[in-house]
């Protein structure tokens, strides 16, 4: 907690020293890792001012309002009924989510929202109705849209490098959780817990920002490894229009890799791409010199292509999101990671929980003597199906 502290002081003189003519004013709702990296970044930027925080915790805020001098809440409707703000920041859990961003949406405050946006699409699509016809600024975390070689593959794909696409694969692995805990709201699926929607999010929706929503996911697995009641890795099959199709496989259990890795890959007529945070491989049957691109092998480092940012924190992606999130609301620049494009990731996440929860049929090996194998229930209950009809109700026009 101190290395945040030091870089909040730090960042407070020189942000004091700089600031020139009207800043936004901002409020930082939830105070745990994303929201205290949301604090620094908040605080160093030249265009934004923070005003305030809120949190549930009385001694996390004593700290913070002793060592900053930032005013301090414990109740989200005393800070919005009291402070006159611009924008509010939310970093809270995600079922807190629907009920914080309309109250604040109401009061014609812009609004970030930490990832996952909801627990249900159909909430998520009401609230960017509700954004959008009010003009208001809306963005969701989804930082990975902000790495540069990502951002640079999605360029490249726009331009239809790889000629027509006909299988893409997500891949996120990380040591999130590698033993039996101790019981928090990420514990909780109710409260938006699980490695579905606080790691299989991330590729989810940038599947969806590379290459459009799928029409239909099927034999989704959803395994617990050490947790008792949520998912520690899943595991999906996507179909799209066209005949495109993917596959999806994330682990938050898996202690081989040092922090959470992202890797989207994609065969096309005319070559292949593998995209992570660290560079772009692009392999091509006929070269694109007017990108500076060979034939066979081009790779392409996140150094190259990553523009310095005002405030490091975590990584430069972090403070490109909110520069972002800054130029939607004095510029009406159209979001990158919006409440509609979150929901969307919701929703297909939603589509992969009814799948999991549904019944299936498996073939199964074949018993010695007879001549072909026979199929089997592999699952009793069809629990996800009642949440089938709402997949096309949720999106209304242009639903998945």
């Amino acid at each position: 907690m101190c290395v945040y502290f030091i870089g909040v002081k730090l960042a407070s003189r020189i942000n004091n020293e700089s600031r020139q003519g009207k800043v936004l004013r901002a409020a930082i709702v939830g105070l745990g890792k994303m929201g205290l990296s949301h604090f620094a970044i908040v605080n160093a930027h030249p265009r934004l001012q923070l005003q305030a925080v809120c949190d549930s915790s009385s001694y996390l805020l004593e700290v913070l309002g002793r060592n900053t001098g930032v005013k301090t809440y414990a109740d989200y409707d005393e800070l919005l009924a009291k402070e006159q703000l611009d924008c509010v920041f939310i970093a809270t859990p995600s079922s807190a989510h629907a009920t914080m961003v309309e109250a604040a949406l109401r009061r014609g405050l812009a609004v970030f929202c930490e990832k996952p946006f909801v627990l249900e699409p159909a909430e998520g699509y009401r609230l960017a109705d509700l954004a959008e016809s009010a003009r208001v600024a809306n963005q969701v975390g989804y930082h990975f849209r902000f790495v540069a070689t990502f951002a640079e593959a999605r360029r490249l794909l726009d331009l239809e490098l790889l000629g027509r696409i006909h299988h893409v694969r997500a891949e996120a692995y990380g040591p999130v959780v590698l033993q039996p805990a101790g019981s928090s709201w990420r514990s909780r699926k109710s409260e938006g817990g699980g490695c579905l929607f606080d790691y299989a999010c991330h590729a989810i929706d940038m599947l969806n920002h590379l290459f459009g929503l799928p029409s239909a996911v099927s034999g989704t697995i959803f395994n617990s490894v050490f947790s008792a009641a949520v998912d520690d890795e899943i595991y999906s099959n996507l179909h799209y229009s066209g005949g495109m199709s993917g596959q999806l496989a994330v682990n938050w259990s898996d202690e081989s890799t040092r922090k959470m890795s992202l890797r989207i890959s994609a065969w096309g007529t005319n070559g292949r791409m593998s995209v992570d945070r660290q560079e772009i491989q692009i392999y091509l049957r006929k070269a694109r010199t007017d990108e500076g691109l060979e034939q066979g092998w081009n790779t392409h480092s996140t150094t190259a292509l990553t523009r310095p940012v005002w405030f490091y924190m975590r990584g430069e992606e972090y403070s490109a999101q909110i520069d972002h999130f800054v130029e939607c609301i004095e510029r009406g620049v159209t979001p990158i990671a919006s409440f509609r494009t979150a929901s969307d990731t919701d929703l297909v996440a939603d589509m992969m929980r009814a799948d999991a929860d549904t019944a299936r049929t498996a073939i199964a090996f074949p018993v010695r003597g007879v001549a072909s194998a026979t199929a089997r229930q592999v699952r009793d209950a069809p629990r996800g199906l009642d949440r089938m009809a709402r997949w096309f109700g949720a999106r209304g026009e242009g639903g998945a």
